[in-house]
């Protein structure tokens, strides 16, 4: 189970992770992509690891970028979960 994080936390996690932000309850970040079908090759992974794990990012196409929202509804903030996503996210690119 996914337990709500401090700012400390989610500050601590990110640090780990390449230009992930925290603002607004949650985290984001911009990926960049050379073609407009690679960004479209790699939104279906992140939906596709987002189902397996039963927590579904914020996803915004745009052309040859993609941003990823990350927070729980649920909970109303960053989880472990919502590290543990942008953990797996990062391993797809």
């Amino acid at each position: 189970m996914s337990t709500l994080l401090s700012e400390i936390q989610i500050e601590t996690s990110l640090a780990e992770l390449d230009n992930w932000q925290y603002g607004n309850k949650k985290i984001n970040k911009v990926f960049a992509f050379d073609s407009y079908m690679e960004s479209i090759d790699f939104i279906n992974s992140v939906a596709q690891k987002a189902e397996e794990v039963n927590h579904h990012p914020d996803l915004t196409v745009g052309y040859c970028k993609i941003n990823i929202e990350i927070t729980s509804h649920d909970l109303g903030g960053v989880t472990t979960g919502c590290i543990e996503l942008a953990k797996s996210i990062e391993s797809i690119k």
